[in-house]
């Protein structure tokens, strides 16, 4: 599914520039698809290359976790889960700690710690896979739950809004909730379809009741705060949790008794090589992208995207949205551009701006997700992960749409 998506990028590109040549006589297209070559090539190696340095961090520090044994206390929290679910993954595998911590930083917006952490889970579930180059069930399951990525504190949405003078910028802050919510919940049951997985037991569903119980119970929580409050509680919460999470790991390391700068000097050059690693991955998949947007291909996606819709005579207000919804899987630093172009031509209040926002914050990149996980691992045969993934996405930027109509329209 992988190759035929990748593939399609070029093939694509290559006849949207042939027929925008011979129709329109546009000859500078070839020149622009040459220098976004080079330039999505380079682009691709510098981003690999600042999170090298997250990955030294992240993954020193979930070294000293591992040793002190923080990692198997926190895997307790999930076993039971696993034992039903995912019955391949071994009791004492230090990945159930990892998955766990990967998904406490994804819902508290910690971009930064999720990656790196999940990218070891994704190492230690690939010790258990007996098809090295083939996707196993739980690491399916895992990188789906990461493109779906319930996020709880869209930090960055927040001060974007602000920053451009909305009345109250965290007005989508619970939109955001239940349309990631929704887009997890999919991509959740998706794989468990798919892979069949045994989720119709007590075990499985009541830690569903209570993913639903603490949604609602946030969702609730964060309501009840007036605007300012909500901003700065969330931004404080984020960055205590973040340095919460360092002084944990250390601390649980200087209590066993570990020298826990050599420990984590270990645990950074696990880092380093495998980030180095993810580098062909990267750029195969970034430079795909990058020749499918120069091409005018996307663009071209978008209208027939905004044909159909006016074929089903439904309200059209939040098409100016869909740039975001289409880039959202492919790039998102592209996604976060289109929904600032977006609030810039429509203004931070309007309902395509509000639905261009939800829908920025309702899923995770999910080709960067695909190339930085298997591409760590080197899993070439990914199974039905992009299909679910894309079904989780797609379910998301319906959901975030869906619900903004609810709330704004």
């Amino acid at each position: 599914m992988l190759n035929i998506i990748w593939s399609g990028f070029f093939l694509s590109a290559f006849v949207v520039a042939l027929w925008q040549t011979i129709v329109n006589g546009n000859v500078q297209i070839w020149s622009d698809l040459a220098n976004t070559l080079f330039d999505s090539s380079k682009n691709a190696f510098e981003i690999t290359l600042s999170l090298t340095g997250m990955m030294c961090l992240w993954l020193g520090l979930l070294k000293i976790a591992e040793k002190s044994g923080l990692t198997e206390v926190l895997a307790k929290i999930l076993r039971p889960l696993f034992r039903k679910l995912l019955p391949e993954i071994p009791a004492d595998s230090p990945a159930q700690g990892s998955i766990v911590m990967n998904m406490a930083a994804n819902i508290l917006g910690l971009d930064n710690a999720a990656t790196p952490i999940g990218i070891k889970a994704m190492e230690q579930l690939q010790d258990l896979n007996p098809h090295k180059e083939k996707a196993s069930s739980a690491q399916i399951l895992f990188m789906v739950i990461n493109t779906s990525s319930v996020t709880l504190i869209p930090i960055s949405i927040l001060m974007f809004r602000q920053q451009f003078g909305a009345t109250e910028p965290s007005m989508v802050f619970l939109p955001i909730l239940l349309a990631t919510s929704v887009s997890t919940l999919v991509g959740f049951i998706s794989v468990a379809i798919a892979e069949k997985l045994p989720i119709y037991n007590r075990t499985v569903l009541g830690y569903l009741s209570v993913f639903l119980i603490f949604i609602v119970g946030i969702s609730c929580l964060f309501a009840s705060l007036d605007a300012e409050n909500r901003i700065l509680y969330a931004s404080l919460l984020a960055n205590i949790a973040l340095f919460g999470m360092i002084i944990l790991f250390i601390a649980s390391g200087l209590i066993c008794r570990l020298n826990v700068y050599n420990v984590f000097i270990e645990g950074a050059k696990e880092g380093f090589e495998t980030a180095v690693r993810i580098i062909p991955y990267m750029v195969a998949m970034l430079v795909g992208i990058a020749v499918f947007r120069t091409s005018g291909a996307l663009d071209y996606l978008l209208s027939g995207c905004e044909y159909i819709i006016s074929l089903c005579h439904i309200n059209n207000d939040f098409i100016p949205a869909l740039p975001t919804a289409l880039m959202k899987p492919l790039s998102g630093s592209g996604a976060r551009a289109m929904m600032i172009e977006t609030i810039q031509n429509y203004g931070v209040d309007s309902f395509p701006a509000l639905v261009s926002s939800v829908i920025q914050g309702s899923t995770e990149t999910t080709f960067y997700v695909l190339a930085v996980y298997f591409g760590a691992v080197k899993i070439t045969k990914t199974g039905s992960a992009v299909p679910c993934a894309l079904l989780a996405d797609l379910a998301g930027i319906c959901a975030a749409i869906g619900i903004a109509y609810i709330f704004w329209h």
